[in-house]
């Protein structure tokens, strides 16, 4: 198992907090699933499915977020509220009005919701409390602030903060690229996207396309920045850096599988083998990041 997205932000290192603290703190904030007139329901989940919402091994922390949500269109909605309205109408011999309207579409929607469909996502965090990383596999921003929030939430007075670097990764990856050269222990790779700061935010993909110096440094002399990079660290991880800050399509490569441990007899065993080397690898690259970047901007 490895994270695929990585929305990255900071706790003091090294972070006291037991397992057992954490995981009373967690408690009251488990999950629950949707009842008949909930949309969505959200709280904290067994990583392994044995009943423990913290995962521990080595001092690092697994957590799991789990998501409930209904699936009921607005269109279903709106198309039942107004056959609802219709009958209403010719019983009363008026139209409804604005808030009979309210009242019938809220109706509507507490008669559909026990039938309604559930979808369920799960959303991974990674706690590194002897670093001082936490880690939420997430794609955006939006998706990281629901696991922050129940987080911030669960746990009294959480010591977190974002992750502030010297240099903005817009500005390094661009000037990496002017370079045409990676910082060290990191290389670039064949993906990158340019954008303009100007009205029309003029942008130009490269996809699997390998990046020619002087054509970059066109682009860059023209007035486009580099806002995504795709990149490779210690010939382990590939991964492409966006001007958030924010890692994605994060892939552990054939040299890393290799050291994976082929003597796991089971499940659980794989997945310590696999947390134990992800999170090792990962610390190690945030570290080396956040040092090509310019290093962290230390609070006054």
């Amino acid at each position: 198992m490895w994270f695929k997205n990585l929305q990255i932000y900071r706790l003091p290192a090294p972070w006291a907090i037991t397992t057992e603290q954490l995981a009373a703190d967690l408690a009251p904030h488990a999950f629950q699933p949707c009842s008949s007139l909930d949309m969505q329901s959200q709280g904290w989940v067994s990583p392994r499915e044995n009943g423990e919402l913290v995962y521990s091994l080595n001092k690092q922390i697994l957590l799991l977020l789990g998501t409930e949500k209904k699936l009921l269109p607005t269109t279903v909605i709106n198309q039942v509220t107004k056959i609802k309205a219709a009958e209403i109408e010719e019983q009363q011999g008026f139209k409804p009005g604005r808030k009979q309207m309210k009242e019938i579409k809220e109706d509507v929607t507490d008669e559909l919701l026990p039938r309604a469909f559930s979808v369920w996502r799960q959303t991974w965090v990674w706690i590194d409390p002897v670093n001082g990383w936490l880690v939420v596999d997430a794609g955006s921003p939006a998706k990281a602030d629901e696991v922050i929030k129940l987080l911030i939430k669960s746990v009294e007075k959480l010591p977190m903060e974002a992750l502030h670097v010297t240099q903005s990764p817009v500005a390094a990856m661009t000037e990496w690229l002017v370079a045409d050269a990676a910082p060290s222990g990191f290389t670039v790779d064949q993906d990158t996207e340019l954008r303009a700061n100007g009205e029309g935010k003029a942008t130009v993909r490269y996809v699997r396309h390998t990046l020619e110096a002087d054509d970059v440094r066109r682009h860059i002399a023209s007035g486009k920045q580099c806002t995504r990079l795709a990149m490779t660290w210690a010939d382990k991880i590939s991964f492409v850096l966006t001007e958030s800050l924010t890692i994605k399509r994060v892939a552990p490569l054939d040299v890393i599988k290799e050291n994976a441990d082929t003597t796991a007899q089971n499940d659980d065993e794989r997945f310590d083998s696999d947390i134990m080397l992800m999170t090792g690898e990962l610390s190690r690259m945030l570290a080396d990041l956040v040092e090509a970047l310019g290093g962290e901007i230390q609070k006054q």
